[in-house]
């Protein structure tokens, strides 16, 4: 069955080899068929009715092909769709020592002999720097599955976050997916070529006679990639991912010799390979309702990885020597089921929730907007389509116990929210009245539950009320009842006097209200006088004075060029020539700085000042509150008062009690809001002052050094390289010189500029280098430091440089 009509394609790869069996493997012309022949075994007596004869169509064979023509074949077009959303998985399949991982990540020798991984890699980030009207982000992973346990392979770097060892594999929405497993996001060709080359020192391999590093675990290097265009308004967004699977080899323990831990990893292997084989079979059967992917974590995690609507590609590695025949046809037989699987690539368009949901929000908005004007253009400019506020509310409650009460023909509705509300309030006013009949009958009767005669109710003993508790008018001589307060209504602000006794009555207490909690600042030293003002002046001492200074400015310039011609050969103390500094070289750096504490110290005055304000107000809202509480107490003890709408009513002090804490408390709000803008802008004051003194020193060092410790041999060095001589350390002013790692690193780029795409993959490989030798270093045993006993005489150490420091 061929594969030209299916999403799944296969490339057969034969091992290069002196010993090619070319009488038992037969490559035809067209490069997809190969035939097997195998000889009979002549040691039986019995008739042998074994076939001796195969045939199978593959998608292409790879026989003695170099790498990229490997890759071009394979991977160069799935590579491409992957930026397009369509996910994509190339495994390499076949026995131990066929050549599986040099094909997929090759060898860091040599450039030309990258793999499909490296590849892969450097394709995808050129595409995306081609990409103009789309923005990409890549992401990458490495899991290896070693004894049916799951690793991360770059859980090692420093940055990983999470990788704790306990993976498990779970599947979603989006699809299967492994838990634990870090995923780190790349921005250029060698920070993912940096993750590969890590991962791949932390693979577990082993050797037997059959190959030296063979690999004992299966690995999955994935690349995730997220397209998103540029357009915001734009929701929908592309999410794919290519597996690039390196399955561990097949084995034959009588041909490995292997033992011991070794064999016990083969067994894994084998019987892992073993359920991935009858999955693939299951998959190629359409008849098969239960595919086994739970079987093992190798067949779990590539559960929507193979077939589907997922690209998928296997290469079959096989090795071309005659002692290997049979495990060649098994690799093939392999082949020829995994190209039966069903396949129908799609791309993953996911919708971005946020987007989605800020694009609703402005069509609903411009549909108000084109409403409003419908209702301009046809006169109906006092119809609102907004939520109702508190007094539309009450206004339709009063509109619907009118009409119950007959004095209002007719409600009026101008739109749907006032209808809707309507039928509440008829159905609130209909609970009601429910609820007080009920409860009138139950004062006035003994009311027995149908269901239960048993059950009865006591009655509530009826309270008359007299006619001084239904009066409305002076009660305590000490207020009035006017009713609800409207909201419009205007009062003068009261305040509140401290110690008052019992009955009016306020003292100073300090209680937590649900406001934002009270500004605590540190505790401030008491409040000192202002210093007193400056003696007078005559003009002939300030003349006196301004001579003086000109003379000592003089005087400095003067000292700063003679010390820089002579150059003594001990320079001048640092705190001298820092002074100097500041009125001559630094003036304008030190001006900045000496304006930018002025701002700073304004800063912290303001803070304080609007602090202890803000305290002041949080103190009168306590205190307001208090007497709030004692008016209402008070106003229960008497008996409250209610007008028609059921609302208490309320004296003239209370009401105006109410709108002083209602502004105080809008004023705290406010104050304190500006209390957060000040600290941030007193933050970034500080920071400039910090930025400014750091400026001021480092320019001063770099003076200091040009003007008394660098001579004119470092100075001439110092200018080849266009390097501030400042900045360099006199001791090594005059080797600036190139040295044998300068030297190296310049034959390197010239290497490089013959092939400039080689850089990333160079580098990558440095930057692993250092690490492995860093590690190394670091494993090494540190020397055992021997401190002097009192009265142990040490053996002392020949040719050892003395001490920096001198012990008085």
């Amino acid at each position: 069955m061929g594969s030209k009509n299916s999403g799944v394609k296969v490339f057969v790869r034969v091992r290069t080899t002196a010993n090619f069996a070319a009488d038992m493997i037969e490559l035809l012309p067209d490069n997809q068929t190969i035939h097997i022949h195998t000889r009979p075994d002549q040691r039986k007596d019995v008739v042998n009715n074994q076939h001796s004869d195969w045939s199978f169509k593959v998608d292409g064979i790879l026989h003695n092909a170099p790498q990229d023509i490997v890759y071009n074949a394979v991977a160069k077009n799935v590579v491409s769709s992957t930026i397009n959303g369509f996910s994509s998985t190339i495994m390499c399949y076949g026995q131990t020592g066929s050549g599986k991982t040099y094909t997929m990540t090759g060898a860091t020798e040599k450039y030309d002999y990258r793999g499909i991984i490296p590849r892969a890699i450097q394709q995808i980030f050129k595409e995306v720097g081609q990409q103009a009207n789309l923005a990409l982000t890549v992401y990458v992973s490495y899991l290896e599955i070693y004894n049916e346990t799951l690793f991360d392979l770059l859980s090692s770097l420093t940055e990983s976050v999470g990788s704790d060892g306990h993976m498990t594999i779970v599947e979603d929405s989006h699809g299967v997916h492994i838990r634990g497993l870090s995923i780190h996001q790349v921005s250029t060709e060698e920070d993912a070529l940096n993750y590969l080359f890590e991962g791949e020192t932390n693979r577990i391999i082993a050797s037997h006679t059959m190959n030296k590093n063979s690999s004992r675990s299966h690995c999955i290097f994935t690349v995730y990639v997220e397209t998103r265009w540029k357009e915001p308004s734009e929701v929908k967004y592309l999410a794919s991912k290519l597996n690039m699977v390196d399955l561990a080899g097949s084995e034959r323990l009588g041909k490995t010799g292997s033992e011991g831990q070794v064999m016990r990893e083969a067994m894994y292997i084998n019987k892992t390979l073993s359920f991935l084989e009858q999955t693939i079979i299951a998959l190629a059967d359409p008849k098969r309702e239960h595919i086994p992917f739970r079987q093992s974590k190798l067949t779990h995690a590539l559960k929507d990885s193979l077939g589907g609507t997922c690209n998928t590609i296997l290469v079959a590695n096989i090795y071309g020597e005659a002692a290997q025949i049979e495990e060649t046809l098994s690799t093939l037989r392999f082949a020829s089921r995994m190209i039966c699987i069903p396949a129908e690539p799609a791309p993953n368009v996911h919708s971005d929730r946020k987007k989605l949901v800020l694009n609703l929000q402005k069509e609903i908005q411009l549909l108000q907007d084109e409403l409003a004007m419908h209702n301009i253009l046809t006169n109906r400019r006092h119809i609102s389509y907004e939520a109702l506020t508190e007094n539309q509310v009450h206004e339709v409650k009063a509109q619907v116990c009118r009409y119950l009460d007959g004095t209002l023909d007719e409600i009026n509705i101008t739109n749907l929210r006032q209808l809707r509300e309507s039928f509440a309030q008829f159905k609130i006013i209909l609970q009601q009245q429910g609820q007080e009949i009920e409860t009138a009958l139950r004062k006035k009767y003994i009311l027995i539950d149908k269901m239960n005669k048993a059950t009865s109710y006591t009655p509530e003993p009826v309270v008359t009320e007299t006619a001084e508790e239904t009066q409305v008018g002076e009660v305590t001589g000490e207020g009035f009842g006017i009713g609800q307060a409207p909201t419009s209504a205007k009062a003068k602000k009261i305040k509140t006097k401290k110690g008052k006794d019992s009955t009016g009555n306020i003292k100073k207490e300090r209680k937590d209200t649900e406001l934002p909690s009270q500004v605590k600042e540190a505790p401030l030293p008491p409040p000192h006088p202002p210093p007193p003002p400056p003696p007078f002046v005559p003009e002939k001492d300030t003349a006196q004075r301004e001579h003086e200074v000109l003379s000592a400015d003089s005087a400095q310039s003067d000292l700063i060029i003679k010390l820089e011609e002579t150059k003594p050969s001990t320079p001048p103390p640092k705190t001298l020539m820092f002074d100097v500094f500041k009125n001559e070289k630094g003036s304008e750096i030190n001006q900045i700085l000496i304006e930018n504490k002025h701002i700073l110290i304004e800063k912290r005055n303001s803070l304080k000042e609007l602090t202890e304000t803000i305290n002041n107000i949080k103190e009168e809202i306590d205190i307001t509150n208090r007497a709030l509480n004692v008016k209402k107490q008070e106003r229960q003890d008497q008996g409250e008062y209610v007008n028609e709408q059921g609302d208490p009513v309320i004296d003239e002090d209370e009401f105006n009690l109410i709108m002083q804490l209602k502004d105080l408390k809008h004023q705290y709000r406010h104050d304190f809001d500006t209390l957060r803008d000040l600290r941030v802008e007193l933050q970034y004051c500080q920071r400039l002052v910090d930025q400014c003194r750091l400026r001021l020193l480092t320019e001063f060092n770099i003076w200091y050094n040009e003007s008394f410790l660098i001579s004119d041999d470092g100075r001439n060095a110092s200018q080849k390289d266009s390097i501030r001589p400042g900045l360099i350390p006199n001791s090594r002013m005059l080797s600036l010189e190139e040295d044998d790692k300068e030297k190296f690193q310049r034959i390197q780029d010239e290497i490089l500029m013959e092939n400039p795409g080689s850089v990333a993959f160079y580098k990558a490989r440095m930057k692993l280098k250092q690490r492995q030798n860093y590690t190394k270093a670091m494993a090494q045993p540190q020397p055992v430091l021997i401190r002097k006993k009192p009265g142990m005489v040490t053996q002392t150490i020949k040719n050892k440089p003395p001490s920096i420091f001198s012990v008085t």
